[in-house]
This record gives structure tokens, C-alpha cells and sequence, in this order.
């Protein structure tokens, strides 16, 4: 539809009012872009029409002499096609006369050295019989004579033989060219003749070979006037040269452009009677300097870059001018916008005190519009009447120059009558010439800012309070100085208002860290007291530390923070943490006192079994005893006798001794200590305790104990009270399910395992009892919760206390088979590697 408006258009109107028509219908955008364009299409189109004016006359340039070198070559073809007729008519008489046999050999070589003699392209005749033998042979006397046929040879196999062959079977005469003959070693290529012979049947009867060198058949072939004309050569099929010269190929700038071949300007064309496989070529030479040497092609070439020149400057002057119209345009539209945009408000005022501009933002402020307040004077209608005195003194002082840097508060009146504080800023209004026009005034609405104040000071206020009744000290002091920036009430009431409580407290608690590092690195920092990471995130560090003339224990905590002037500052904060450490001690004494009557517990209920144990050793010492009185007072002794029976009573004795020792060092109250200990010595220790109670409940003990285990951080007494309260457990829960005898077994078995990332001690006790019942499983180590009825609860709850004291865990397992409950597993585990920096002294974990 709109290209048949157009067309309509055009018909009417004609081209150019169309064109106006449509150039008024574009936006400003796209008709910038065109005025643009337009120079550059110019330029464009004026050189392309030059380009192609002088590629129109190269490609004639070049037909023409294509056309005249096509001529030539076929003139200079025919003229080697008649040469060559010639000389194998002539050659075909001889033939002729020799198979007649009206010459003898004399007469041939006669013969054919008249005819190598007068056609200098003839290198030699020879006369073949039809056995291949060479009967004469006439050649040119430069010809060396390794390169003649020699008489009475045979002929060799090879491109001549193939020819001859040729030759015999067609019965006519035959062309072929040889490279060299391997028979006589021919250095160049030549072209022979094989003209057959026949006898009086009409058979073959060899051949006269001619043959004719390239060199000479370019040389007396061709036209002289065409060799001088061009760059003629003879060539093979293959296009290999033969005779004569050839003009390497050359990349002209003119065989870039459409229509022009890239190639030299040739013409080759195949000889006649030989065939395909000898071409005549001629390759024209560049006897002129063409278009580029000519003056016509030089003047039109400066033209043309002047003209370009011409061009492209109006198009770069033109595009300066569009872009510094556009820059001004952008540049004024930014500051209207920038004006239009800004919150503070501008009034200038010219040297008399009338108001000359101001913008929307002071506008809006006040709310008077821009036509009531240009060219308006003092006293101005946002100015608030109970102010007005003050106000106009101001005023006075802004026009002679006697204002503040800093600005000045005001009070403005809006025009609903509104009251709001504000804050001006006076500068001299200074012209492009430098000459002071007047005043430029900037005012900003505080009054959100000022509340913002008084809710600071009021909420610092609130802080302050707060931070006075807190029953913490804290304090706050920057790095490298005395000074005390922050001190809270409690703090004053420590240390006083002086930094030597703060120093203290960082250096008492740095002191404290640097001692428990120095065992992990001896490296001394030079930034040692500065945290590794951001001084200012929310981090901070803890240390308990003991004041002698507080006589209280404090939790030190520390941070560092950027105080108000931006200064790097250390915040400390103390806490009274007497009370807490005392009721640890405390509870730390409970649970030692608790253990230790757990241990007296224990060996209570195995009373029966010790007693029965060391009856075993006394009456066998009173056995001895009595059998040695009867035989001295009976003088039936003798000394070896009486040695023997002494040696059994020490020995029982020793056992009966080594019985209580071990039941006193277990039963004995001391200190909680914690060292390395070997694991095999406590489980033997527990062994020897806990065999007592299973011998006397019938109950077999077995134990696996794994080898090469590492040694443990613990406390070996408490771990052996572990032991033997589970074994004893163990025992208890066989004989109250009475097992057979068969099936009263209580095995302990200590493994290494990899549990939670961590390699640790594993320590099993396993038992063939009825296990535990479900719901007690989870509540078998709450405190004095027992499944046993004459049981106080508090066993298994010391094993797991003590346990995990050491950083282990304990848990328990029913065994089933098919359904059935066939025994309980009690097994606990500690790390290997348990630091003893991580063992408390005081034994307040126990």
C-alpha cells in the first residue's frame, strides 16, 4: 500500500516532491542520520563510479589483446603446420624410393645429408630394416656421436621402439616425441618421424625415422615477427615445456576486479599433424605502462582524492557541528534536570537585594511559586513576622558581604502558614567575565535532621543509663595511649576513673592466652595483642582471671571497635563471676565425694566375694601352720619338709596381701590426676578386681585386648571404676536371669575405632544376661534410677559423669536372636588424642 501511495505520489508531483514529501514525514532522529549518511554515500559512489570507468577500459584493454595474441598464434600454427607437411613429404619420397629400392645406402646418406643440411630443424634421418637393425644413419655434425644411431645396432627398447612399433602396425606415418633416447642418451626433447617402408607384397619393411629437434622447430617454425611479439614455447600435453620460454604467472591489481582474468595474457593452441601432445603457447609481453602509467590516469586520480578529501572534510565538519548542537542541547537539558532534581533550595539575589532567580526545590519548600517570589524585595513572603527584624538584619549582612562560611538557622514560612527550620549558605554570584552580579543563596530543610539530634540524644542518654546499671564493668580506652574514653559506674567503682584497671584486665587476660599458646607455638609475633581477622566486626575475646584486691573472679571479655572520632579503640567488659567458680568448686568436691562412695559402694556389695577370696589363702596358711606344729611336736620334720611348707604359707600370704592392696588402692580417696596411661595396665587392674565377683557368681570372663594400642589422656582409678562397675553390672544381670552354666559368660573387649572423625579407644562390655527393658534404656544413667531393686541409681551415672569428662560417650544395646533378648552391651569410647591442656587441674569436671 504505501509503495503504490509513493508511486501515485511521484506521477503527480514528479521525484523531487515526493522525495520532500518524505523527507518531512521522517523523525529528527532519522533525518540526522541521513545528513550523516549523505556525505559518506558520496564519497562512496564518486569513487565507485571512477573505479568502474577505469575497470571498463582495462577489460577492453585487455580483449583487444587477447584477440590479437589468438591471431598470431594461429598464424604462427599454420606456418608450422605447413613447415611440418613439407618436410614429411619429402621424407615419404625417400621412403618411397627406398622400399622400390631405386637408392642404395650410398645414395640415401646422399640423400638425407642434403636435406639435414638445408632444414636446419632436421637433426637426422635414419634408416631402419623391419628386424629393428639400423641399415644408415645421416646426422647433423654437431650431433656427438654416443648420440647417433650407429649402424648395424638394434634397435633398444624404449619410446623409439614404441614408436616404430606403432608405425609397423599402422602402416603409416607416425609422430612421437622423446625426453632422450636411452639408447643414445639424448640431452634434449625431439620429435620424430617413423615413415613406414613396404617390399613388393606390400609388407612391412621398416621405417625412415626423421627427427626433428624443438629448439630448431621454434626457432625456423615460427614467424620471426611473432617470436619477437611474444614469449612463444612449445609444451607437452601435461603443459611441461619443451622449447622455448614462458613468463611466470604474475597477480596484477587489475585481475582483482570482475571481468578481468587473473592470469597472463596467452593463447595456446594444439600442432597439427602431431596432435594433443604438442601445444604452440605465446604469452604477450607488457610492452606498455597501461592505465596507472598514464597521465590522464594520474590526473584523474588526484582529482578524485581531492574531491574525496573535499568530502570527507565536510562530512567530519558537518558531524562536529551536529555533535557539539547535540552536546549543548544535552548539557542544558542536564542542568535543567539537575536543577529540577535537587533538594536544596536556590535563591540569587542581585546587589540591591531583589530576588532574580530561584529554583522549583526552593519552591517547593516554601510554597510560594516562581512568579511571587522573582523580582520580589525584602520583606520576602516566606519570612515569618515575628522574625522579620532579625531576618532583614541578615539580609543587610548577606549584601555586604559580612556572612558565615559555615551558613546560619533560620525559621521559614510556608505559604499555608507552616513554620520549618532551615539552614543558608551565602556565596558571591560571580559572571563569566568575573565581575560579582549579585548573591547565591542555598538553603536546606533541618528539620528532620534536628529531631534526628534530639532522638540521639536522647537514645545516648537512655544507653548511658543503662550501661550505668549494669552489674558489669565496662570500659573503653584506644590502643596506645592512658586516656579513658568510656567508664560505667561499676567500673569507677573497681578501678577509679584512671586506665590502669583497663590495662590491667587486657594485660592480666592476654597474659592468661599467651600462657596456654606457648606450649603450641614459640614463634614471637612483633603484632602480637592485635586479632588476625577485622578490627571492627563483632568478635570478641573471653579469659577468667583472678584480682587479689578485688578478691573476685572475673570473665574478661574484649573487642575492638572504631570510636566516634574514628580512632581504633579496645572495648572491655567485666563480669563478677565469683559466685559461679565457687559453686563449680563446690560441685567439683560433690562429685569427687560422689565417686569415691561409689567406689566404697562397689566394694560394699562385693564384701561376700572378697571375704570368700581371702578365706581361700588363710586357711591354707592355718593348713600349713597346723601340719607344722604336728610334725615337730611328732620330731617327724624335716628341713626340706619344713622349708616347703614355710614357702606355701608365704605364698598365700602374698596373695591375701595383694588381694587388700588392690581393693585399699582402688577404695582410697586421692586427687583426680590425669596422665598418660597404658591401657593394658588398667584393664589388667580392673581383671583382677572384677575376676573376684565372677568367680563367685560362676561366671566366665573373658577379655580381648587389641594390640599396639596408643596411650590414653585419663584418670586410670576412674576409668578402672568404670570398668568394674560394668563387669559387676555384667555379673549381676547373669545371675538374677539364671543362666546355665553354659551360658554365664561375660566378655570385654578394647578395639581402636575411627568414630566421628576422630580415632578413639573402644571399650565394650558384653553380657549374656536378659538385658534391659525398652523404656529403660534412655533413662538407665538418670540419677538414682535403677532396675535393680535393691539398687541406689548412681553407678551408671558416675560412669557416664566420668566419661565424659574425658571427652568420651557411653551407650547401651540390647543382643537379640530370632526375637529374643540374649544379653545387653554396655560400650564407652575416648578420643586419643585428648590435649592435657584440655584436663582441668581441679578436677571440677569429675
Amino acid at each position: 500500500m504505501e509503495l503504490n501511495k509513493a508511486a501515485n505520489v511521484v506521477k503527480k508531483t514528479g521525484p523531487w516532491a515526493w522525495w520532500r514529501t518524505w523527507w518531512l514525514r521522517q523523525s529528527p532522529g532519522k533525518q540526522d542520520r541521513f545528513v550523516n549518511l549523505a556525505p559518506v554515500a558520496a564519497v562512496l559512489l564518486f569513487l565507485a563510479a571512477i573505479a568502474s570507468a577505469f575497470w571498463y577500459l582495462r577489460v577492453e584493454e585487455i580483449e583487444r589483446e587477447q584477440e590479437a595474441i589468438k591471431r598470431d598464434v594461429e598464424y604462427a600454427q599454420q606456418r608450422l603446420r605447413l613447415r611440418l607437411l613439407e618436410r614429411q613429404e619429402q621424407v615419404m619420397r625417400l621412403a618411397r624410393d627406398v622400399s622400390n629400392k631405386e637408392i642404395r645406402i650410398e645414395q640415401f646418406l646422399s640423400r638425407a645429408e642434403g636435406m639435414v643440411q638445408q632444414y636446419p630443424e632436421l637433426q637426422s634421418l635414419t634408416w631402419i630394416d623391419d628386424r629393428r637393425r639400423i641399415v644408415a644413419n645421416q646426422s647433423v655434425s654437431s650431433l656427438l656421436s654416443a648420440q647417433n644411431f650407429r649402424p648395424g645396432t638394434v634397435l633398444k627398447l624404449g619410446e623409439t621402439e614404441n614408436h616404430f612399433s606403432l608405425a609397423r602396425d599402422l602402416m603409416q606415418p607416425i609422430y612421437g616425441q622423446i625426453e632422450g633416447d636411452n639408447e643414445r642418451d639424448a640431452p634434449v626433447a625431439v620429435l620424430q618421424l617413423h615413415t613406414p617402408l613396404s617390399n613388393d607384397q606390400g609388407r612391412f619393411n621398416g621405417v625412415i625415422l626423421a627427427e626433428y629437434t624443438m629448439e630448431g622447430l621454434l626457432r625456423y617454425g615460427i614467424p620471426t615477427e611473432v617470436l619477437a611479439k611474444y614469449a612463444v614455447a612449445l609444451q607437452d600435453g601435461s603443459g611441461k615445456l619443451l622449447a622455448g620460454q614462458t613468463i611466470p604467472s604474475r597477480m596484477a591489481l587489475w585481475s582483482l576486479l570482475p571481468g578481468s582474468d587473473r592470469r597472463n595474457n596467452d593463447y595456446e593452441v594444439p600442432v597439427s599433424p602431431v596432435g594433443n601432445d604438442l601445444v604452440l603457447k605465446a604469452q604477450a609481453w607488457r610492452t606498455s605502462q597501461g592505465l596507472v602509467g598514464g597521465g590522464l590516469f594520474w590526473l584523474v586520480g588526484v582529482l578524485s582524492v581531492m574531491t574525496a578529501w573535499m568530502l570527507i572534510g565536510n562530512w567530519r565538519h558537518t558531524r562536529q557541528r551536529i555533535q557539539a548542537q547535540k552536546a549543548l542541547v544535552a548539557e542544558t537539558n542536564f542542568r535543567r534536570a539537575m536543577e529540577n532534581s535537587m533538594v536544596t533550595g536556590m535563591r540569587a539575589l542581585d546587589l540591591r537585594g531583589r530576588i532574580t532567580y530561584v529554583n522549583p526545590a526552593f519552591c517547593q519548600m516554601t510554597g510560594w511559586s516562581e512568579s511571587d517570589l522573582v523580582n520580589a524585595v525584602a520583606p520576602f513572603p516566606y519570612w515569618p513576622d515575628e522574625d522579620r527584624e532579625l531576618l532583614t538584619k541578615r539580609l543587610e549582612e548577606e549584601i555586604s558581604g559580612q556572612h558565615s562560611a559555615g551558613g546560619f538557622q533560620v525559621r521559614v514560612k510556608r505559604k499555608n502558614g507552616q513554620l520549618f527550620d532551615a539552614r543558608m549558605y551565602v556565596s558571591p554570584l560571580i559572571d563569566a567575565t568575573g565581575k560579582q552580579t549579585g548573591w547565591m543563596t542555598s538553603m536546606t530543610d533541618i528539620t528532620e535532621p534536628t529531631r534526628i539530634r534530639q532522638q540521639l540524644a536522647s537514645s545516648y542518654e537512655r544507653f548511658t543509663i543503662v550501661l550505668e546499671a549494669l552489674d558489669a564493668s565496662v570500659s573503653v580506652a584506644p590502643l596506645g595511649s592512658e586516656e579513658l574514653l568510656f567508664a560505667n559506674k561499676l567500673y569507677r567503682l573497681w578501678f577509679g576513673q584512671n586506665t590502669q584497671g583497663h590495662l590491667r584486665l587486657v594485660q592480666q587476660a592476654g597474659a592468661t592466652e599467651a600462657t596456654e599458646a606457648t606450649a603450641a607455638s614459640d614463634d614471637v609475633d612483633d603484632m602480637a595483642g592485635l586479632p588476625t581477622e577485622s578490627l571492627t566486626v563483632a568478635s570478641s575475646e573471653n579469659a577468667e582471671i583472678f584480682v587479689p584486691e578485688l578478691g573476685k573472679w572475673l570473665e574478661v571479655r574484649s573487642r575492638y571497635i572504631n570510636w566516634a572520632d574514628g580512632r581504633l579503640a579496645q572495648m572491655v567488659i567485666a563480669s563478677d563471676i565469683t559466685p559461679r567458680r565457687q559453686a563449680e568448686a563446690l560441685a567439683a568436691q560433690q562429685a569427687e565425694r560422689a565417686q569415691n562412695a561409689s567406689r566404697l559402694i562397689t566394694m560394699g556389695e562385693m564384701a561376700s566375694s572378697v571375704a570368700h577370696e581371702l578365706n581361700q589363702p588363710l586357711t591354707a596358711i592355718s593348713n600349713y601352720c597346723s601340719g607344722m606344729i604336728s610334725r615337730i611336736k611328732s620330731q617327724q620334720v624335716k628341713e626340706e619338709d619344713l622349708l616347703w611348707a614355710l614357702d606355701k604359707t608365704a605364698r598365700q600370704a602374698q596373695r591375701a596381701g595383694q588381694i587388700i592392696l588392690r581393693i585399699r588402692s582402688f577404695v582410697k580417696r586421692s586427687e583426680p590426676n590425669r596422665t598418660l596411661s597404658d591401657v593394658s595396665e588398667m584393664v589388667s587392674e580392673s581383671l583382677e578386681l572384677a575376676e573376684i565377683e565372677m568367680r563367685r557368681r560362676h561366671v566366665r570372663l573373658t577379655h580381648h585386648v587389641a594390640a599396639r594400642l596408643p596411650q590414653l589422656m585419663v584418670d586410670p582409678i576412674l576409668i578402672e571404676q568404670v570398668l568394674i562397675n560394668l563387669m559387676k553390672n555384667a555379673a549381676e544381670s547373669i545371675d538374677n536371669a539364671n543362666r546355665p552354666i553354659g551360658q554365664r559368660e561375660v566378655e570385654l573387649r578394647i578395639v581402636p575405632k575411627l568414630i566421628e572423625q576422630q580415632e578413639v579407644v573402644e571399650f565394650s562390655v558384653t553380657d549374656t544376661g536378659k538385658g534391659l527393658p525398652p523404656e529403660a534404656i534412655e533413662r538407665v544413667y538418670e540419677a538414682f534410677f535403677s532396675t535393680k531393686v535393691e539398687g541406689m541409681g548412681i553407678g551408671l551415672n558416675l560412669c557416664r559423669s566420668i566419661i565424659e569428662s574425658h571427652q568420651g560417650r557411653i551407650a547401651a544395646e540390647n543382643l537379640y536372636n530370632a526375637g529374643e533378648v540374649t544379653g545387653c552391651r554396655f560400650s564407652f569410647w575416648i578420643p586419643v588424642e585428648t590435649a592435657s591442656a584440655t584436663a582441668k587441674p581441679n578436677g571440677a569436671n569429675e
